[in-house]
């Protein structure tokens, strides 16, 4: 006998968030995507270590590895580039924890093109069953992330 849950445990939990940043798109995108692996630990502020593996270049396919403080415990996971479009978006996605980012970027039709509008969105790819009590939880929790995840950029970009 199959035993039958009140709800989807392989359902993602998402947060997401966007901004307007005052910068060109293509300025916006250089910080966040060509400039990826020197930039994301500073707008990631609960990465502690962080390590490019396959160089500073960012291409589809690029791995790094990263350990967080995360509510007090470190937490080590290896990503891996999915998905790259210059002035478009940058997605990343855990190889050693069921995870997802994604930087989207769109601009304006107006002359000059600006602001750019920045979202992020974190997916939590699975949530162990123990946990799904807790999701209501866990989803606050992630969106105040995204919330900072941009607002932390916007401030680094306007610099």
């Amino acid at each position: 006998m199959q035993i039958k849950f009140p709800f989807d445990s392989s359902k993602p939990v998402i947060g997401e968030a966007s901004i307007d940043i005052n910068k060109s798109i293509q300025e916006v995108f250089s910080y966040i995507g060509e400039q990826f692996f020197d930039n994301y630990p500073k707008w990631a502020l609960e990465v502690v270590e962080f390590e490019p593996l396959d160089g500073k270049e960012v291409f589809i396919g690029a791995r790094a590895k990263q350990i967080r403080n995360d509510s007090g415990a470190k937490v080590e996971s290896i990503f891996e580039i999915t998905d790259y479009q210059p002035y478009i978006k940058l997605i990343f996605k855990g190889l050693s924890a069921p995870y997802k980012h994604s930087y989207l970027l769109e601009s304006s039709d107006q002359q000059p093109p600006i602001p750019t509008r920045l979202t992020f969105r974190f997916e939590l790819l699975e949530l162990e069953v123990f946990m799904r009590p807790f999701e209501k939880l866990i989803r606050s929790a992630i969106e105040d992330g995204a919330e900072n995840t941009v607002e932390n950029i916007k401030n680094l970009v306007d610099l």
